[in-house]
């Protein structure tokens, strides 16, 4: 299984990106999907998830802001960002939970960094 995250950069503060996670050796409709971030020196912290049944739940610090879905057909799930602060600065990772075998999965990290 992996997960290759791609999408992040430098955007200005008030500013717009779209993470996605592309998937593959399982299919995400039997998977929870999730988007954590880490800043360094910080634990990382979950931002936003998305069940197989695409029910969303979001950090109380995004909600408003941002919105994860997910395409099962294209097995990719994405993270629309908006009205970026430069608090959202971090390294953006995408998560997997396996429902049937209880096993995670992480992608390899992007940067996002929001600046003026």
């Amino acid at each position: 299984v992996q997960l290759q995250a791609s999408g992040g950069g430098l955007v200005q503060p008030g500013g717009s990106l779209r993470l996605s996670c592309a998937v593959s050796g399982i299919r995400i409709s039997i998977a929870f999907m999730d988007w954590y971030r880490q800043v360094p020196g910080k634990q990382r912290e979950l931002v936003a998830s998305i069940t197989a049944s695409s029910l969303t739940n979001y950090a109380d610090s995004v909600k408003g802001r941002f919105a994860i879905s997910r395409d099962n057909d294209n097995n990719t799930v994405y993270l629309q960002m908006n009205s970026l602060k430069p608090e959202d600065t971090a390294v953006y990772y995408c998560h997997l939970f396996n429902r049937i075998t209880r096993e995670n999965y992480w992608g390899q990290g992007t940067l996002v960094t929001v600046s003026s």
